[in-house]
């Protein structure tokens, strides 16, 4: 028996991670000198709330997890007897996963028995969330934590992560973009489009201008490099802006023959979105799109 755990960033439904029976450890954000848990139900702030605040022009902080939250999470499940398959943010955006490795070392000393599996995601928001909930779902169906472990690592780097944002500045100062991607995405009215590269880091491969235009050419890109015979859903996360979300479901719908069953629709968390800002539209799928 195992389990598996993520953190908050996966920004999938809460009702989906307690179907699929992942645990989630809440990575923390701070606005207004507020620290919030990022729970996936919302409990402490919600979407809605935290992206007002950035539209009055609040400046939010994030915290990865710190080693002894990451023990807290896996203790008691190897307590039980059980093994842990912990599939965590990107190393290249935040600390978590080192905080984990760090955890794991103690743990393996304490419960020398248990199997105690970290694997860094290389995946953001819901690309790490299509990750997780593909592996939660080979779990339901019996496959061993190796296999499924063995899953995820065979599958992450095929993880295609298209987005635009609104504005670049909060990428900058979070220091999740370099100067040369934010001068190049902050002339006016000029839309940057990014992805997730082979290494986890956040990387504009092109630019468009004005938002219609840009949303085009993330569904453009992304009907380029879907891989129909793999993906059971396309997910699609937005920084508050749910229209826009629909707007891009509906063009692929039409571009690749989908139906709206084939879509998860869901918002930005607030650790996410306190670096990719209001108006963030995503498009996550398993496809070619790392390997340009």
């Amino acid at each position: 028996m195992y389990q598996i755990i993520s953190d908050s960033c996966v920004d999938l439904p809460a009702q989906v991670v307690s179907d699929l029976e992942i645990n989630i450890l809440p990575l923390k954000v701070t606005v207004k000198g507020k620290e919030y848990n990022n729970y996936l139900d919302h409990r402490e702030i919600n979407p809605k709330e935290f992206y007002n605040l950035l539209r009055e022009k609040e400046t939010a902080t994030t915290t990865q997890a710190n080693p002894q939250e990451c023990i807290e999470i896996m203790k008691p499940i190897l307590e039980n007897g059980e093994d842990v398959l912990f599939i965590v943010f990107s190393s290249q955006l935040s600390g978590t996963y080192n905080s984990c490795l760090i955890a794991q070392k103690e743990l393996s000393e304490e419960y020398p028995d248990r199997e105690i599996i970290i694997i860094d995601s290389i995946a953001a928001s819901m690309g790490q969330g299509l990750l997780v909930s593909n592996a939660a779902k080979l779990r339901q169906a019996g496959k061993s934590i190796n296999e499924v472990a063995d899953y995820v690592e065979d599958i992450k780097m095929d993880i295609s992560h298209l987005f635009t944002v609104s504005d670049l500045g909060h990428l900058r100062r979070g220091g999740r973009l370099s100067a040369s991607s934010f001068i190049l995405g902050s002339i006016i009215n000029i839309k940057p489009l990014l992805h997730v590269d082979r290494e986890g880091k956040l990387k504009v491969y092109g630019k468009a201008r004005g938002r219609f235009k840009s949303l085009n050419n993330l569904v453009k890109r992304m009907v380029e490099t879907y891989d129909d015979k793999r993906n059971d859903k396309v997910f699609i996360s937005h920084g508050d802006n749910l229209q826009d979300a629909l707007y891009v479901r509906d063009a692929i719908m039409e571009k690749l023959k989908l139906k709206e069953d084939d879509f998860l629709i869901n918002e930005i968390g607030p650790v996410i979105g306190a670096h990719s800002g209001v108006d963030t539209l995503a498009i996550f799928y398993i496809g070619s799109e790392r390997h340009k």
